[in-house]
């Protein structure tokens, strides 16, 4: 049984116009990914194609104007708001992507201590700076004594001492530079190995590639296929959608063509498939339906065309 499900998730905003009157604006729909113990699932797409929202879902910490459909199963029961409250930052751990997140008015050790749910609090957060390589003294710093690096390994310290059997780690590596990309990614795959679930939200598709056993691939607010890692090499021949075709081939390593088009605005979504105005593939059934995942060559895709 997967640790964690997302079956036909929607989120949309109410945004307030003019007096009362207010409009509903659809940031995802029809959202689909699972997630397996002992597995990092990573989630790839534009910016503005609802991987972070995704995760805020989850987690249960959208913003109070947000109205959600669909389903989020954990350890196979429905995940409540009220269910959502008791496991977040227990069994459900997210490594933020701003170092925002650290309370400036508080000392980073004490910080960490809090999410120990179970034994020395003060012996496991000396145990987990030790393994990331922060000295005795940092725990007694405040965040802004903190380097960049610094603080973000404390982050993952306190995901680490959480005991969370989920891990989400929203762009985890923006601006660092390949060493610290590097030691940040076999964190998470020591959460993996641990026995973690672990979803890596990010831009950088080379770096993921080292340690992730799936790829979720997002496009305006959709899942348009989730592959095995190993169907992301060579010219993308074993990728099934279009777009995950196309993403793959715009990387500099590959042949560096630029996908023709723009993502579509969530208030100006086609009535078909979202992808079909930039699809090469497209033909006039495509226009009218939006296609649903099915299963393709032990992977998954959206796309009525693909083979």
């Amino acid at each position: 049984m997967p640790i964690l499900e997302v079956e036909n998730l929607s989120v949309s905003f109410k945004q307030y116009t003019v007096g009362l009157k207010y409009k509903k604006s659809t940031v995802i729909s029809s959202l689909d990914v699972t997630m397996e113990e002992g597995e990092i699932l990573v989630v790839v797409g534009a910016s503005g194609s609802g991987k972070s929202l995704l995760a805020h879902a989850i987690l249960g910490i959208l913003p109070s104007n947000a109205i959600t459909s669909g389903v989020i199963k954990y350890a196979g029961e429905e995940l409540t708001p009220a269910r959502q409250r008791v496991l977040r930052g227990s069994e459900i751990a997210l490594i933020p992507q701003s170092v925002n997140y650290l309370d400036p008015l508080m000392r980073v050790g004490s910080q960490v201590r809090t999410s120990v749910k179970n034994g020395n609090a003060q012996a496991k957060q000396r145990e987990v700076f030790n393994r990331y390589h922060l000295k005795t003294e940092v725990e007694k710093m405040y965040p802004f004594q903190l380097s960049g690096g610094m603080a973000r390994r404390t982050l993952v310290a306190t995901a680490m001492v959480s005991g969370a059997r989920v891990i989400i780690a929203d762009e985890p590596t923006p601006g660092l530079d390949s060493a610290v990309i590097s030691e940040a990614l076999n964190h998470l795959k020591e959460f993996a190995d641990n026995g973690c679930a672990v979803m890596l939200i990010t831009h950088d598709i080379e770096s993921a590639l080292k340690i992730a056993d799936k790829i979720a691939v997002f496009y305006a607010g959709t899942t348009v296929e989730i592959s095995p890692v190993e169907h992301f090499s060579g010219k993308g021949e074993q990728l099934r959608h279009p777009y995950s075709k196309a993403l793959w081939r715009a990387l500099p390593q590959n042949d560096f063509i630029p996908i023709a088009g723009s993502q579509p605005h969530p208030n100006q979504l086609p009535s078909g498939c979202l992808f079909a105005p930039r699809c090469e593939m497209a033909a006039p059934d495509c226009e009218k339906v939006r296609p649903v995942m099915r299963n393709l060559r032990n992977g998954m895709v959206r796309c009525n065309h693909a083979t």
